[in-house]
């Protein structure tokens, strides 16, 4: 499809982000498999080797990279919109990160793997690459960025970090271990609250954009967020989830003979459309909080859920036919 999702998050971005034109000279990214160029592979791809075989890479690298995709990944857009270079995998060896790294690893969580642990699905996690592993690279990294702290204002001011898709796999493992959406759910209130407080402890970072996703996850990586605003993050973009109900993947678990149990407009399930609003809703208000708390950044709240919900409902408006 010639408009994906990504395009939704690129304009939302630089629209509005319109009153400072300049093009950002440098790229983080944090996250999972939606933005993950090649971590994973690096690592070994144990439990999901699929990814270093055609038909990943087909389209537009002709060979597979890691990535999670038959072609690019949405930052892979972002950074050519900025004439920059597609992101290399931070655990690439020989690599020049001045201009941008990539920190994200498919299947990834926000929650550390301890948390899975307890509630008895450890086993079941691709990855031991959690999100504060993620940030603890780039905190490794960061003296080869910048030295003192007025060039590292400098170096943020024009970057931007991009924290995710996130959180989905914090939701992912559990439900297909067998966890019920009830005890699931429970999560969604502490996940905020971690991305709010992170938000405020990074204040090395000006500019940054956070793509994130469900509910234990939420409070987590709002804690992410708040530890990046205060190292100075400037420009914040944090995506709600998407509707999972409408995923392949949830209509196959949850499958029901119940009609009622499903959107008569787009035939996907109700009841994990209901989950992932409640943890949009909860972001939001988290949101609203820290622009309150830190009126010299912009927080901006990307709609996801209803980005795709409009690929759903009126497909033929995103894309060749012969794609649809």
């Amino acid at each position: 499809m010639k408009l994906t999702l990504l395009s939704f998050f690129i304009i939302s971005f630089f629209h509005f982000s319109h009153s400072s034109p300049q093009k950002f000279t440098s790229i983080l990214s944090f996250g999972n498999s939606l933005a993950d160029t090649g971590n994973y592979l690096i690592t070994g791809a144990v439990a999901f080797p699929y990814v270093g075989h055609l038909p990943y890479g087909i389209t537009y690298f002709h060979h597979p990279t890691g990535r999670f995709s038959d072609g690019r990944l949405v930052v892979d857009f972002i950074a050519e919109s900025q004439d920059l270079p597609l992101l290399p995998p931070y655990l690439a060896s020989n690599k020049n990160f001045r201009q941008g790294a990539n920190f994200a690893v498919a299947g990834a969580t926000a929650l550390d793997p301890a948390f899975f642990q307890e509630i008895g699905i450890g086993g079941t996690l691709w990855t031991n690459y959690s999100l504060s592993t993620q940030l603890r690279w780039f905190d490794e990294l960061k003296p080869s960025l910048c030295k003192t702290p007025q060039e590292c204002s400098e170096y943020f001011k024009k970057s931007l970090v991009l924290v995710g898709e996130i959180g989905g796999n914090d939701y992912n493992f559990p439900l297909v271990a067998g966890k019920s959406l009830a005890e699931v759910t429970l999560f969604v209130p502490k996940v905020v609250q971690t991305i709010a407080e992170a938000i405020e402890v990074n204040k090395a970072i000006l500019n940054f954009t956070i793509f994130y996703s469900l509910g234990h996850i939420v409070e987590h990586d709002v804690g992410v967020v708040q530890r990046l605003t205060e190292r100075g993050a400037m420009n914040l973009l944090v995506p709600g989830n998407l509707p999972i109900g409408c995923l392949p993947l949830y209509l196959t678990l949850f499958a029901t003979m119940d009609k009622e149990d499903y959107d008569d407009r787009n035939w996907c399930l109700k009841k994990l459309n209901n989950f992932a609003r409640y943890h949009n809703e909860l972001l939001k208000s988290s949101i609203d909080q820290l622009r309150k708390k830190h009126p010299q950044a912009r927080i901006i709240y990307a709609d996801y859920y209803g980005a795709f919900l409009r690929f759903t409902h009126s497909p033929r408006h995103f894309g060749e036919l012969s794609l649809i």
